[in-house]
């Protein structure tokens, strides 16, 4: 079966793979999920987060060629991951994510959407450096679908998004076209459109693309779902 790497998005950790690590080891793959610098058990000071360093550290997590899951603004992360070492990675994954754009930032990319759901759900911080989720917007945003007890877990985990590697540019290449690529829409989300979603992904192989009917925590939502698409898009079944 397949090395599977899950990789979190904005404020969270590897915490939030909690459900689906040992559902996709139920299905014979073998799952991990990391944090990225500043993220979880992974601190680093605020200034010092970079896409850069996003990239290196999926890198460094990768044993052998794997199958990588990004979400959210992690599409970002394991793109600048396959353009620098597109022999460590089988397939990229965006789960609900950004899938990136050369010379483009995610910050542009988002402004691009036709809504901008997140606006109203997160703040900055006092140094202007990174930012969190409002206490009172998270379940609207994040997890309105997700079983009871969700919102007070993430809330004992959740943490600063440093908004520089938000902020800088992509170089994506031939590197990173050689790479596989699939992509799971969430159909319910209200923190990327998923019409922007579908937008993103405007001439992709159909059978590259994916929908699920949940909101933008599927791995909270319907952990046994997720995994068993990830099974099959590694040609599990």
């Amino acid at each position: 079966m397949s090395d599977i790497l899950l990789v979190h998005g904005s404020c969270h950790g590897a915490w939030c793979w909690r459900d689906v690590v040992p559902a996709l080891e139920a299905l014979g793959h073998r799952a991990r999920a990391i944090d990225l610098p500043g993220h979880g058990k992974n601190p680093c000071p605020i200034e010092e987060v970079t896409l850069e360093a996003y990239g290196d550290a999926i890198l460094d997590a990768l044993e052998r060629p794997a199958i990588v899951v990004g979400h959210s603004m992690a599409g970002f992360a394991i793109a600048a991951a396959a353009e620098r070492a597109p022999d460590a990675i089988e397939r990229l994954v965006f789960l609900c994510a950004y899938a990136p754009r050369d010379g483009r930032s995610l910050v542009e990319m988002r402004m691009e959407a036709p809504r901008q759901p997140l606006l109203a759900a997160i703040q900055k911080t006092g140094d202007g450096l990174g930012f969190v989720f409002r206490e009172d917007r998270t379940r609207d945003a994040l997890y309105h679908d997700c079983p009871e007890g969700t919102v007070a877990y993430a809330a004992e985990h959740l943490c600063v998004q440093a908004i520089r590697p938000q902020a800088t540019p992509i170089r994506l290449g031939a590197n990173y076209d050689c790479v596989k690529k699939s992509y799971i829409r969430c159909t319910e989300d209200r923190a990327i459109p998923p019409e922007y979603q579908e937008t993103m992904t405007e001439g992709w192989p159909s059978e590259d693309v994916h929908a699920l009917p949940l909101g933008h925590s599927p791995f909270f939502a319907d952990p046994k779902r997720l995994a068993a698409l990830l099974d099959r898009i590694a040609g599990g079944d």
